[in-house]
């Protein structure tokens, strides 16, 4: 059974691959907290936005291309889901934020604020991507791991547990970041483990990077 339908409102919309024509949605029957005839977000067609689950797109949030939103999920704001992007399970896309490429955002993870998750990465778990963040590549952030401010997560890079990006940080390559391990300020990691308990490293350079670890420190 269908639960919404379009309302026959279009907008176009710049995407990379050219215009799009978006069109505005309504449901049809009352399901979670949306009521029936209430007017939602913006979808290319049909295949974005599954009618099972309670999945759904409000606000002004847009989802184009092959991008599915599926499960319970939801995107809302000034949200933008697009290329084959797929937002799957409980987990929310909103404000500005934007999800593209072949990324992944499932479990209860949430991705907010001006954050950017694009390429094959994949955010999970009760994540959390907010701020003007960045993950990208192949990257997985999942757990509890947050990733904010203006740090970015790439490469085959992962960050879980507890831990938290933050700051202007960069984790890159093949590191690991984990437990409740926090990167912040200027900081750069690639190739490492950190995974120690409340490791905190701050503010470092390039100028004096260790080989052995790939931490970069003053």
């Amino acid at each position: 059974m269908k639960k919404y339908k379009f309302t026959g409102e279009t907008k176009t919309v710049h995407a990379p691959d050219g215009d799009v024509k978006l069109n505005r949605i309504q449901a049809i029957v009352g399901f979670a907290t949306v009521k029936a005839g209430e007017i939602g977000g913006w979808i290319e067609t049909e295949e974005n936005l599954a009618h099972d689950g309670y999945a759904w797109v409000l606000n002004d949030a847009r989802v184009s291309g092959n991008a599915q939103i599926s499960g319970d999920a939801w995107v809302h704001g000034d949200a933008w889901v697009h290329g084959n992007a797929q937002i799957s399970g409980d987990a929310w896309v909103s404000d500005d934020a934007q999800v593209f490429g072949d990324a992944r955002i499932s479990g209860k993870a949430w991705v907010r604020g001006n954050a950017q998750v694009s390429d094959n990465a994949w955010v999970h778990g009760n994540a959390r991507v907010f701020g003007d963040a960045q993950v990208s590549e192949g990257a997985r952030v999942f757990g509890d791991a947050q990733v904010s401010g203006k740090a970015w997560v790439r490469g085959n890079a992962q960050v879980s547990g507890n831990a938290w990006v933050h700051g202007n940080a960069r984790v890159f390559g093949d590191a690991q970041v984990s437990g409740n391990a926090q990167v912040s300020g200027n900081a750069q990691v690639y190739l490492a483990a950190v995974e120690l308990a409340k490791l905190q490293i701050q503010e470092q350079h390039t100028s004096n990077s260790n080989p052995n670890t790939g931490i970069l420190t003053k």
